[in-house]
């Protein structure tokens, strides 16, 4: 399950979506803080401490359907490993693991909810995905 599951000791039970932050990242706050305006309910995960699990990694390649997009190409992590280099020739679960064991290399912010996802942060997709 993506969303954290919050059982109130009735039959209800809601899902929070997950949104991967750093705190030193502008665009993360961003996101945030327009997250909050909406009204919108999320937990907000330090992507540097905690990366995405696997499966969340393998279900936001599906949403966004590009390697490359899940990876932070500006990062220093992703420079000092060469990745621009080895990217093109790494199939996609040594990529999704590396991605996993390193949130440094992760395109930020990682939004993830129960059917739906997205890294970076434009307003108007974020609006579209999330109405």
């Amino acid at each position: 399950m993506n969303a954290i599951d919050i059982n109130l000791g009735t039959s209800l039970h809601i899902l929070i979506m997950k949104i991967y932050t750093y705190s030193k990242c502008s665009t993360c706050r961003k996101a945030t803080k327009w997250l909050k305006e909406q009204n919108l309910a999320f937990e907000e995960i330090p992507i540097r401490e905690t990366p995405p699990s696997l499966d969340e990694i393998r279900e936001m390649f599906g949403y966004v359907g590009d390697l490359k997009k899940l990876f932070n190409t500006s990062g220093m992590d992703y420079r000092a490993l060469g990745m621009k280099d080895k990217l093109p020739s790494m199939n996609e679960e040594e990529a999704f693991e590396l991605l996993a064991s390193n949130g440094n290399l992760i395109k930020r912010p990682f939004l993830i909810d129960k059917d739906k996802g997205t890294v970076g942060f434009k307003e108007d997709v974020w609006e579209a995905l999330l109405k």
